[in-house]
C-alpha cells in the first residue's frame, strides 16, 4: 500500500510572526512597544522605513523611533464635574490686560504686546537675528523678571553677546539646559513672567527615547510648555529652526499648538531685518515690524518711508516711488526698473522683491493696452531696500517706472503712485487710501495719482498734495508723459 505525501510549503511574513507571539503569550509582556519610522519634515508615520516620504516628498527624513503599544482596555469612565459646560451669554468677558515691551515693533506685531499665558513660535534663517532679538527683549525690560533657557550658547557666549548690544538686567536669569524636566523646574522656582527658549529643536524630555530635534520631542516638548504657560499665565517664546525650503523645522502641527508664529526675515546683504506674523489668535496677521541690523544689535524702525527712499540730485529715468500698506502701516517705497534692447532672442524678465508672474502680466498690459512695443527688450524690476511687497497697490508704480525706462523720461520727483492695474488697463481702487495720501504729504510728496474710482472713498482735506485721478494706464500715461 502506498501513501501519496503532500509537500506543504509555510511563508511566515513579519506580521504573521509577530500575530504567532502575540497569541502564545497569554500576559502580552513582550510587545511593550512598537517600532515606527517618523518623518522629521512632516510628522508622517510609517511602519516601514522608506527612502521618500510619502506625504511630503522629503528623501531619507524617516527616522525610526519606538512608541509605547496602545492599551487595548476599554476606557475608564469618570465622573462628570459640574459646571464644565456653560452658554455663551453666562460668560463675563474679562479685560485682557497685555504685557508691554520696550520694542514698540514687537508691540506691533503682537497686537499690542505680550498676552500673558500665551506661546509665541519665532522661526527664521540661521544668523538672521532672532537669539539677539530675544535677548534684547530679555535684557531690556527690567519690569519683568524672564527666564532665558540657552540650549545653543554658553554663559559665556550669552555674556559676550550681551557686552556687544551694551545691555544688562538683573531681571533675566540665564539656565544653559536642554532637559525639559529641569527646565520645568527652573520655572517653577524663579516663577518668571516671560520664558525664553532658544531652541525648541535642542530640548529633550527624559521618558522619550528618540534624539533631541526629532518630531516626537519637538511636539511632546512643545505640549509640556505650553500646559505650563496656560496654568501659570507664563508667556513662552520658543525660537525654531527652518528647513531649506524656508518652512519651521519639526511637525506642521507645531505651528497650530502655539498661539502666534513670527517669521524674522530678511536678506543678508542688507541691513534691515522683518518681523512678520504669518499666525496670531490675538491680533492681525498683516502687521510687520522693521529692524536695523548694526554692530550694537537691532535697532527698531519706527518710520520706515524715511529709510527706504533714496535721496538723490539728479532725477533719473526708472523710479517711481509707490505707497503700500503692511497691515494697518503704511510705507513708500521706491520701485526701480530698467527697460533696455536685448542682445538675445528670448528677452530677460528679472523681478526681485515682486512677483515675476505679475511682472509679465504688467508688460502685456503695456504692450496690448498702450502700444509700447517692449517685447524686444530685457526688463528689470527691483524693490529697493530689499523688501518683498505683496500689496497689488504698488502695481501703478511698476508701470509707471517701467514706462519711464522705456521712453527714459525721468518721472516728477515728488510724485507718488497708489493703484491696482487690471489685464484691461484699467487701474483699480485700493483700500485705505487716506492712511497712503497722508503718509505721502507727511514727507513732502507733491502729487499723488491713484484711480478715479478712489475718489468717493476719500473724505478728508489734503491741501499739501494734489490728488490725481485716472481710470486707466493709457490715460495716466498721457499725463506724465
Amino acid at each position: 500500500m502506498q501513501h501519496s505525501c503532500v509537500a506543504i510549503n509555510i511563508v511566515w511574513t513579519p506580521s504573521a510572526i509577530l500575530d504567532f507571539i502575540y497569541s502564545s503569550n497569554t500576559n502580552h509582556s513582550i510587545l511593550k512597544a512598537k517600532l515606527i519610522y517618523v518623518c522629521q519634515q512632516c510628522g508622517a508615520t510609517s511602519v516601514q522605513w522608506k527612502g521618500k516620504c510619502p506625504s511630503c516628498g522629503e528623501w531619507n527624513s524617516l527616522i525610526e523611533e519606538m512608541t509605547p503599544e496602545k492599551n487595548s482596555q476599554a476606557i475608564v469612565a469618570v465622573p462628570f464635574k459640574d459646571g464644565q459646560i456653560v452658554t455663551l451669554g453666562s460668560l463675563t468677558p474679562e479685560a485682557v490686560v497685555r504685557l508691554q515691551t520696550t520694542d514698540e515693533e514687537l508691540n506691533r506685531v503682537l497686537g499690542g504686546g505680550i498676552v500673558p499665558g500665551s506661546v509665541i513660535l519665532l522661526g527664521g534663517e540661521p544668523g538672521i537675528g532672532k537669539s539677539t532679538v530675544m535677548l534684547q527683549l530679555a535684557l531690556q525690560n527690567k519690569h519683568f523678571r524672564i527666564l532665558y533657557v540657552s540650549g545653543e550658547e554658553s554663559l559665556n557666549q550669552i555674556k559676550l553677546r550681551a557686552n556687544r548690544i551694551g545691555l544688562t538686567n538683573d531681571q533675566c536669569y540665564l539656565f544653559p539646559e536642554t532637559t525639559l524636566e529641569q527646565i520645568i523646574a527652573a520655572a517653577k522656582k524663579t516663577d518668571p513672567d516671560i520664558i525664553i527658549i532658544d531652541s525648541i529643536q535642542t530640548v529633550s524630555a527624559m521618558n522619550i527615547d528618540t534624539a533631541p530635534g526629532s518630531v516626537t520631542q519637538i511636539r511632546e516638548c512643545t505640549a509640556e510648555l505650553i500646559n505650563y504657560a496656560k496654568k501659570n499665565e507664563t508667556a513662552v517664546f520658543l525660537i525654531g529652526h527652518i528647513t531649506k525650503d524656508g518652512y519651521i523645522a519639526g511637525p506642521k502641527i507645531l505651528e497650530h499648538m502655539v498661539d502666534t508664529v513670527l517669521y524674522f526675515e530678511g536678506d543678508r546683504h542688507y541691513n534691515y531685518r522683518i518681523l512678520r506674523t504669518m499666525k496670531n489668535r490675538f491680533g492681525s496677521v498683516a502687521e510687520i515690524g522693521i529692524y536695523e541690523m548694526s554692530d550694537r544689535g537691532l535697532k527698531p524702525i519706527l518710520n520706515p518711508s524715511e529709510i527706504l527712499l533714496t535721496t538723490r540730485d539728479e532725477a533719473l529715468s526708472g523710479i517711481a516711488i509707490a505707497a503700500m500698506l503692511e497691515g494697518l502701516r503704511p510705507m513708500l517705497v521706491e520701485i526701480q526698473s530698467l527697460v533696455s534692447p536685448s542682445p538675445f532672442s528670448t528677452p530677460q524678465r528679472t523681478a526681485t522683491g515682486f512677483d515675476a508672474k505679475r511682472l509679465a502680466m504688467h508688460l502685456a498690459v503695456l504692450e496690448k493696452r498702450c502700444g509700447l512695443r517692449i517685447y524686444v527688450n530685457d526688463v528689470f524690476l527691483n524693490i529697493a531696500g530689499g523688501l518683498k511687497a505683496e500689496d497689488p497697490a504698488i502695481d501703478l508704480a511698476a508701470i509707471a517706472a517701467m514706462a519711464s525706462s522705456f521712453h527714459d523720461i525721468p518721472l516728477p520727483a515728488e510724485a507718488c503712485f497708489a493703484g491696482e492695474v487690471g489685464l484691461s488697463g484699467e487701474i483699480r481702487p485700493v483700500y485705505q487710501i487716506e492712511l497712503r495720501i497722508g503718509e505721502a504729504e507727511k514727507l513732502g510728496f507733491k502729487k499723488f495719482y491713484l484711480s478715479s474710482y478712489n475718489q468717493k472713498s476719500i473724505t478728508r482735506k489734503f491741501k499739501n498734495i494734489e490728488l490725481i485721478f485716472s481710470d486707466t494706464v493709457e490715460k495716466m500715461l498721457g499725463k506724465m508723459f
